[in-house]
Order: structure tokens, then sequence, then C-alpha cells
């Protein structure tokens, strides 16, 4: 057929930009000449885990094979392998002293997945609350599955730390009109976390009537005490509460994209019943890596080495932003620090000047719930100044020479400021 020089139009939409941070990872690409994770790139951006033993406080070694069988090649189950499904509500009751039955899991390829099934499935008279701050794949999710959704205000006065109440805040809306908010906890970007009274107040408002709760729990290891919502929850089976986990990080395994949702039978069931059409279960060598991930006497010994090794972590890389004089407003969870430069200065700017040096941290307005899908230049983030430093990946050896190479860079552009 001869070329007409009009190009053919696309008949998928043109309505969909990566996450934030896959823009971030492309600019650095562009700037240095190598994407990140390279050979002398320094990952401050990246939210993943070492996917080492974390021996220096007993961590377990990771597991290094599964066996796979004929049965393994066969079409997984909609909902989940059943040793999986078995090892997850185990876990649960084991840690939390929850009633978990194996019904109430369903197994995703990854955290993602499963916080996209639950948002596409919602009725129309659920409206979604969400922080300001929280993880940049969460607006492109939003948007991506129509959602109606409302923002909670993250400020330096209220400590990036609304309370229960303003998630769950009815002023203005009708009584047809259900409440689900969307919480990671503990929180990404800010490390801040519900846990004790907090979090069973939490899940208190979420199983109260027209109320619900998308709990995404990717970071429940890294904290003191290890926290999860499971363990104040009531009634299961007759709530609206979903609790997201995954193998990505306490579980050190981002890789071998496990990620469940834990919730009533029946909301299980509509998620399952999608899988069998639109997703069509995952991997069995994967599910079976998981089972051994999840192994109680091994999984007893990850839990404490992650929690003493990103405390430790937290605590040294936070002193050393404090002496630089940035503001810190870091929480006491997850693996990033939430960080504010001095007047004057954009975390934008301090990314073009890491790029050159490779490494990049990530701007906090890719984590803004607040800003247009649509990238529209004209808006302006209140979160210009802020950004999220990820220790997750670091070697603990690396120490010195990440605070040498931020400081450097930082303090020249400050310097270049105050001229």
């Amino acid at each position: 057929m001869p070329d007409s020089g009009v190009p053919v139009e696309s008949f998928l939409s043109d309505n969909c930009p990566p996450m934030g941070i896959y823009e971030t990872l492309y600019a650095f690409r562009d700037s240095f000449g190598s994407f990140m994770g390279e050979k002398g790139t320094h990952p401050w951006s990246q939210g993943f885990p070492l996917t080492t033993p974390l021996e220096k406080f007993g961590g377990p070694p990771l597991p290094d094979s599964v066996d796979v069988t004929w049965e393994d090649r066969f079409y997984p189950k909609a909902w989940g392998h059943p040793d999986l499904r078995e090892a997850i509500s185990g876990y649960y009751n084991d840690q939390y002293g929850s009633k978990v039955e194996p019904e109430n899991v369903m197994v995703f390829a990854g955290g993602r997945p499963g916080i996209f099934t639950v948002l596409a499935f919602l009725k129309d008279h659920v409206k979604v609350r969400i922080g300001n701050i929280e993880w940049p794949a969460y607006l492109d999710i939003l948007e991506q599955t129509d959602t109606d959704f409302q923002i909670v205000p993250f400020t330096k006065e209220n400590g990036f730390h609304p309370s229960n109440e303003e998630y769950f805040d009815r002023s203005g809306l009708n009584a047809k009109t259900s409440l689900m908010p969307i919480i990671s906890n503990p929180q990404n970007p800010s490390g801040q976390t519900r846990w004790g009274d907090e979090l069973r107040d939490l899940i208190r408002l979420a199983e109260g009537p027209k109320n619900g709760i998308l709990l995404d729990e990717a970071y429940e290891m890294f904290h003191s005490p290890s926290v999860s919502g499971i363990q104040f929850i009531e009634d299961l089976d007759n709530s609206n509460v979903f609790i997201a986990g995954a193998c990505t990080k306490g579980l050190q395994s981002p890789g071998i994209r496990i990620g469940w949702i834990v919730s009533s039978k029946r909301n299980i069931e509509t998620l399952s019943n999608f899988s069998s059409f639109g997703m069509g279960g995952v991997s069995h060598p994967s599910q079976h890596y998981a089972v051994k991930l999840l192994e109680p006497s091994r999984v007893e010994k990850a839990r404490k080495a992650v929690e003493e090794h990103y405390n430790w972590q937290r605590g040294r890389y936070g002193e050393a932003f404090e002496e630089m004089g940035l503001g810190v407003y870091t929480g006491d969870g997850g693996f990033y620090h939430w960080l504010e430069l001095p007047e004057g200065m954009t975390s934008s700017e301090l990314n073009k000047r890491l790029f050159k040096h490779g490494a990049a941290i990530l701007c906090a307005t890719d984590c803004d719930m607040a800003r247009p899908h649509s990238k529209d230049p004209s808006y302006e983030s209140p979160y210009s100044r802020f950004f999220r430093f990820s220790f997750g990946p670091l070697l603990p050896e690396t120490f010195d020479s990440d605070i040498e190479l931020f400081r450097g860079v930082f303090d020249d552009y400050r310097k270049e400021i105050e001229l």
C-alpha cells in the first residue's frame, strides 16, 4: 500500500502518561546517558529495598530456587494458588492475631494490579479520599479508572499527617454517598505512620456505616513495631476494608511480582471473577517463591532484620540531612526521607544538577495528588521545594559517599542562590 504521508490515528487512548517516577527515570537517562540502577548511578529516587540478606541484623537468606512440576504448567487458579493463600492468611493470623481465612485473600501480580482492580470495580456512589501527597501511581490509577476522588490536605501545619476524621468527613456529601479513603501506611513518601490506638480508630471508622478503606501496607515491616490494620478489624466479612500487601518491600522481592488484597469473601469473589477473564491468574513459580518467603520461622527473622536495618538507615541519613540545613519532615516508617529545600531552591532544579553526577531524587510534585493529570504547565504545586530521598536500595557502606555527593551538589546550588 503506498504511503499517503498522513499518519495513521492510533486506536489507543492518548491519555496515558507514565507514572511520575518513570518521567524522572527517562529525564535522568537523557541527561546522564544510561538508566538509573546501572553501574555508577545513585538510585535515591527509587522505591525498592535491598534484595540481598540483611546479615548484620540477622536477616535470613533469600530463596535461590523453586521446584516447578508438570502441574505448575497448567493455568493458575484465578484467585491464587491454595498454598499461597494459606501462607498469607496464616502470616496475618500468626503476626497480628487476626482471623483471616484463605478465602479472604486474592493474589495479584504485584500490589498495584490489586489496587487498580479494586478501584476499577467501585460503585458510582463511592467517593475516594486521598492525601494531597501520596505514592505517584495512585493518581494515574484514579484517573484511568475514572474514580471520583477528593484531596485531604497535607501541610507542614498538620505535620503531613491529617487526622483520621478528615478522611471520613461527610460535610457536603449526600446520604447516598459512601467514603473509601486510600492511605499508604507507613506512608509513601513521608514515612508518617498510623499505629496503635490511631490505627485502631482508623479501622473503627472504616468499618462504620457507608465507610470503607483501601489500606496499602507495602511498608508494613518498616516501622517499630510492624503495623497492619488487620489486627483491629472486627468483622472483615461484613465490611469494605481492603488491605493491600506484597512481597515487594519487606520480603525484599519486587521482581517476583506477587501482591494481594485481603477483604471480605464477597469482595474477593468479585476480584477473582475479574481475574477469570481479565488477568488469568498469576505465575505458579512466583507464587511458590512467595510461599518460601512467608515460611513462619523465616519471616519472623526477616521482619526483625528489616525493622532494625531500616531504622538505623533512617536515623543516620536524617541526622546528616538536618546538619545540611534541610527541613526534615519524615515520620518513623518506610525507607524514604521527606525533605524541604531552603527558600529560593526547587527540587526540579536540584534534580537537574544531581543528574550530572549520576544521581536523582523524586520531586514532590510527582507525589502531588492535586496536580492535573494532563501535566498542565500552568499548575503551581505547593510542594516545589519538597522531595523524597530513598535509602531503600542503598548499601550501608555507601553512606559516606552518598552524603558527600549530595552535600556537594546541594551546597553548590545553595551558594548560587545566596549570591
